[in-house]
């Protein structure tokens, strides 16, 4: 449960200005991840200096710490890298092969995993989710139902019931949030095992930037207003933890820019571009209001903050739209969210430490977002056991010197539709023909007369224009015999071989078990 929460006038009579014991005495550092849901590369001015959408307080974040230039989510789609974010695991290790989880799924993380919640638990931590979840949890079902990931199917649920098997089962002492996207119902708020309020009437807008699906609604939940009511709760939440004499670890999965595209009316107009550059300006802000929390607190200086995103940008940011102004959400990258290529998965990922990483830094070294958890048990000096982490490295070295060796050799890069392509050095080789998600050739129609694979030199070809794969067939067999690897080893790390779960062998990986 949270701590109560001490009235500002007292913590400033007690401590000075700006001030906290915390800041005075705290020996480990606080842990802050906030994580973007459908922010492509180039919606960060920082990254993009055509950029017509100008972040100024992630910029500022950037500016006074790291900014990472070879930034990859596990996966082009929401569900599976926060499932790697968590577990330092990449998904398709897990039983979910492809797509996403529903509004009602059950859990994707089993209770006896470690995950990085459960591992500053066990570091003295107290540790909190706010936000989007889409991680599944067990909901009190009225009746037994099949197919319960469907997106588009609300059963029955007893709403008075806990729910199990949720945050607080895999590392989070406090959690506030909802069960999936904004467009995917209920739409209930969970304060640690319980809804909130009872839902009290069912609803959709069939906007095309307000979407979201039919579904029952709490009383207490308004579209509108639950980015700005969800950053309530994490400054509400830094406020109280740094209060005390323990370190925390903040995980903020903000609902944002993800549709519906809802922002509020301080933002309205407020990009030039259109509704996604508002709403992209309002993700921007709430950004500077945790950074304005940990200033007023007194513990920024000792507070590792990780910003980054989930996946690339939502084709519905209209994209030939923000094109007629200037803005390519991308970043010039080929593709967007959903897809192998590298709009899908590529992202900014920023990383501002100031007692630890000094401002102004780049780093071109490729890392991925199950790296957290590597990175933070090194921080700590506490090794992972062999079953946990499998696809986590460390890049704690590269805070303070960011042109250190990399652990990381390669990389696993993950579609929606569960196809796969590798990253090693310059080269990247798609085992698929077309993108494996939402842009041609698609695979429903268009990969005709394709070769069957894809070999990009990223160096020379950051667009993905030119598929060398006829050129290079040296290159393509040792890329496909290292991918074979990484399956079957059920790891990417050094350490003992490590058991998949689910299906053995996958319609997206047969040439693997053919050998």
């Amino acid at each position: 449960m949270m701590l109560p929460k001490l009235p500002l006038i007292l913590l400033i009579l007690l401590f000075g200005p700006g001030i906290s014991s915390k800041a005075q005495n705290q020996t480990k550092p606080n842990i802050v991840y906030i994580l973007a849901d459908d922010m492509g590369i180039g919606d960060a001015s920082c990254y993009n200096p055509e950029s017509r959408i100008l972040t100024k307080h992630i910029d500022r974040l950037a500016g006074n710490g790291m900014k990472f230039t070879d930034a990859h989510t596990s996966a082009a789609v929401c569900t599976p890298t926060r499932y790697g974010i968590l577990t330092g695991r990449y998904n398709w290790r897990s039983t979910l092969k492809n797509g996403v989880l529903g509004g009602y799924s059950a859990p994707l993380i089993s209770t006896d995993r470690l995950t990085v919640g459960k591992l500053l638990q066990n570091s003295g931590y107290h540790t909190a989710f706010v936000g989007k979840w889409h991680l599944g949890w067990d909901w009190s079902f009225k009746q037994e139902y099949e197919n319960i990931d469907n997106l588009n199917r609300n059963p029955e649920v007893d709403y008075t019931q806990p729910i199990q098997n949720g945050p607080n089962q895999v590392g989070f002492s406090y959690a506030y949030g909802f069960s999936s996207s904004l467009d995917i119902p209920p739409y209930v708020y969970i304060e640690n095992d319980r809804v909130t309020a009872l839902p009290d009437r069912r609803t959709v807008n069939v906007d095309e930037k307000g979407f979201w699906r039919d579904g029952p609604t709490g009383a207490d939940f308004d579209h509108v207003q639950v980015l700005p009511h969800l950053t309530d709760k994490a400054v509400n939440y830094i406020r109280e933890e740094s209060a005390t004499s323990d370190p925390f670890f903040l995980y903020f999965a903000l609902p944002a820019p993800h549709t519906p595209i809802l922002p509020t009316t301080e933002f309205m107009g407020k990009s030039n571009t259109n509704m996604y550059g508002d709403f992209m300006l309002q993700v921007d802000d709430v950004v500077g209001r945790i950074v304005e929390a940990l200033e007023e607190q007194g513990v920024l200086d000792n507070t590792l903050i990780v910003f980054t995103s989930d996946n690339g940008c939502s084709p519905r940011a209209n994209y030939p739209e923000l094109e007629q102004v200037g803005h390519d959400p991308s970043g010039g990258f080929r593709g967007h969210k959903a897809d192998i290529y590298e709009g899908g998965h590529r992202v900014p990922f920023v990383v501002h430490w100031p007692e630890k990483v000094s401002p102004g830094q780049t780093s071109d070294q490729l890392i991925c977002t199950t790296d957290l958890m590597g990175t933070v048990a090194e921080m700590l000096g506490n090794p992972l056991p062999d079953n946990a982490g499998e696809d986590s490295f460390s890049f704690f070295p590269l805070l303070s010197q960011p042109d250190a060796e990399q652990e990381r050799p390669s990389m696993v890069h993950h579609s929606i539709e569960g196809r796969f392509a590798l990253r090693r050095g310059q080269w990247k080789l798609v085992f698929w023909p077309g993108s494996g998600g939402w842009t041609e050739p698609l695979s429903s129609d268009g990969l005709e007369g394709l070769p069957d694979w894809q070999l990009f030199d990223l160096s020379a070809d950051p667009a993905e224009q030119n598929n060398l794969v006829a050129e290079y067939p040296g290159r393509v067999e040792e890329m496909k015999a290292e991918m074979i690897g990484l399956i079957k080893n059920g790891r990417s790390t050094p350490g003992p071989i490590q058991k998949n779960d689910g299906p053995e062998v996958w319609d997206q990986v047969k040439w693997a078990y053919e050998e």
